[in-house]
């Protein structure tokens, strides 16, 4: 799972995603519960049919009681986003968005302790993390509130992220469920937002070990490798 990433600015996200009208937003590190920027399918008929919306990094489903959730909701496993009442209404409502990240961060056990590492493109390029969002009503008081969750799904066998995270010792190498995060090209961009759950589901899969400069985080500072 991640737990940490660093956004874009908002001039750079408007240029690479290729964003007709974006919020005032600075790079700045991202946590769950923190208020960060997603892209979604355009509401409004802008251009490219794409919008940026800032929300709540943690999915907020329809049944919640409170935007304040008692568990986490930053991120979904993407086995099960199709039968998880948290995100199966997004997932079937087409409730797909991209999330912009310059670099996120994963804990490294190899040494016997936490060593965070972080993740950029090899190619400089921002991330374009596959997510779900939603779109909540306080009952109360009537208040909308945006929110996303971020994708994940089983690294194994994956030579980069399968050495993320703490091992279990009761499984063996292949058998730890390690997490990966979704992370689509720009090319596929249109095809998670606006396609079919079929086409989407197809662009659930691991990025090839090519694509990643990765190595420890100086001084454990998000996004510093």
């Amino acid at each position: 799972m991640c737990t940490r990433y660093v956004s874009p600015e908002a001039v750079d996200m408007e240029r690479f995603f290729r964003l007709s009208k974006v919020h005032p937003w600075s790079r700045q590190s991202l946590f769950p519960r923190s208020r960060g920027p997603f892209i979604r399918a355009a509401r409004d008929g802008a251009a490219n049919g794409r919008e940026l919306v800032i929300g709540q990094w943690g999915l907020v489903p329809w049944f919640a009681k409170s935007a304040r959730l008692k568990y986490s909701t930053s991120n979904a496993r993407s086995e099960e986003i199709e039968r998880k009442p948290t995100f199966k209404v997004s997932w079937a409502r087409g409730q797909r968005c991209v999330i912009p990240a310059l670099s996120f961060d994963e804990p490294n056990w190899e040494t016997g302790r936490n060593v965070w590492w972080s993740f950029r493109r090899a190619d400089g390029a921002p991330w374009a993390l596959a997510g779900l969002w939603n779109t909540w009503t306080d009952p109360e008081t009537g208040e909308l509130v945006e929110s996303y969750t971020m994708l994940t799904m089983n690294a194994d066998r994956h030579p980069l992220m399968r050495r993320m995270h703490k091992p279990d010792p009761a499984f063996g190498p292949d058998e730890q469920d390690k997490r990966s995060v979704v992370a689509l090209e720009l090319d596929d961009i249109d095809r998670w937002l606006l396609g079919s759950s079929e086409e989407a589901r197809e662009l659930i899969r691991l990025t090839p070990v090519e694509s990643f400069v990765a190595g420890p985080a100086v001084s454990g500072v998000p996004g510093s490798a």
